[in-house]
């Protein structure tokens, strides 16, 4: 299948793997790229630019197809070395950016120098136009149902996608709810060139996370995820455990006057028991609404096979049979 996103990634299927913490490792970014798709390192996953680089290696040593490091600005006390990552990037020959989080205009020169291409994480149509403005190759269209920080706009993606498709000129590629043939075949309707996989592609035998995560998120169905922080306006979805509800009962019962200092046992620093040590409860972990939509644990290529060979079967018999009748 030819999309602008696979012509502009140079990948033979528009599917993209999130950025994901704790889970995009060079095994799992190897897994899509070599499957077809992009592939993509989240970068702040890892301590330090040095490790970063040697990431990077590694992925390298595991595929020669395209991948890509995601690269998230947040506002934090104690900055990242942003430039030192943006460094281990560029040296190590990655043509690929997927920025989040904060506008990334600060760091564009150093990107677009380096000849990368950078897909920016949008939740809104004027976040998305405004990556345009500022000369991002592609942006990655978050919808109300995604996993992690749906932004404050609560717009589920049957609206989002032709909103977007309506007002960009670059390509997009719809992310939230991504599951399946039917999701690719749906966001190409709606005005996508490809879509963007999270929560699915933790659920896959490559992904470097305790089996406990895979099988809850094949155990949860499309009702068992929550938002927090929204008192916040740092919204998160997440699966829903002992530590959420604590959480959540923390926002109901301190409502306006709720600090992040009250919440910080429950999502600081918990990725690391929760997608290496399988400890579920120690934390929120995000988690898609789509998580109703899984229902197997597959390897990488077996679930790219699977969502081009469904929504080739979509196309061609379901789709061109209503025309031909």
């Amino acid at each position: 299948m030819k999309t602008r996103i696979t012509e502009l990634f140079g990948i033979e299927h528009p599917i993209v793997q999130g950025g994901m913490h704790y889970v995009g490792y060079a095994e799992l970014a190897s897994a899509v790229s070599n499957a077809g798709g992009l592939g993509i390192i989240t970068a702040l996953t890892q301590p330090t630019p040095e490790a970063l680089a040697n990431e990077i290696r590694r992925c390298r040593e595991m595929t020669d197809k395209p991948f890509g490091v995601n690269l998230t600005f947040l506002p934090s006390v104690k900055q990242p070395d942003y430039p030192g990552y943006i460094k281990a990037i560029i040296e190590g020959g990655v043509k690929i950016v997927e920025t989040a989080g904060n506008n990334p205009q600060k760091w564009m020169p150093m990107l677009k120098e380096a000849g990368i291409k950078v897909i920016h994480k949008c939740t809104a149509v004027r976040h998305a136009l405004k990556a345009e403005a500022i000369g991002c190759d592609a942006v990655s269209v978050d919808g109300f149902e995604c996993g992690g920080h749906p932004g404050e706009d609560d717009v589920p993606n049957f609206i989002l996608l032709p909103r977007a498709a309506e007002e960009l000129k670059i390509p997009f590629i719809a992310s939230g709810g991504m599951a399946d043939g039917r999701s690719l075949v749906a966001a190409l309707a709606l005005g996508a060139e490809g879509i963007n996989m999270g929560t699915r592609f933790i659920a896959t035998q490559e992904a470097p996370v305790h089996e406990n995560v895979k099988k809850a998120i094949v155990a949860a169905s499309e009702l068992d995820t929550r938002l927090v922080m929204r008192p916040l306006r740092n919204t998160e979805r997440v699966l829903t455990n002992a530590a959420v509800e604590r959480l959540l009962e923390k926002e109901r019962r301190l409502g306006p006057n709720l600090k992040f200092e009250d919440i910080i046992e429950e999502v600081a620093g918990v990725y690391p028991r929760i997608m290496k040590q399988g400890d579920l409860d120690a934390g929120a972990w995000s988690c898609g609404m789509v998580a109703g939509l899984i229902h197997d644990i597959p390897t990488v290529k077996e679930l790219i096979d699977r969502i081009m060979a469904q929504a080739e079967q979509i196309i061609r018999e379901r789709l061109m049979g209503k025309l031909n009748g």
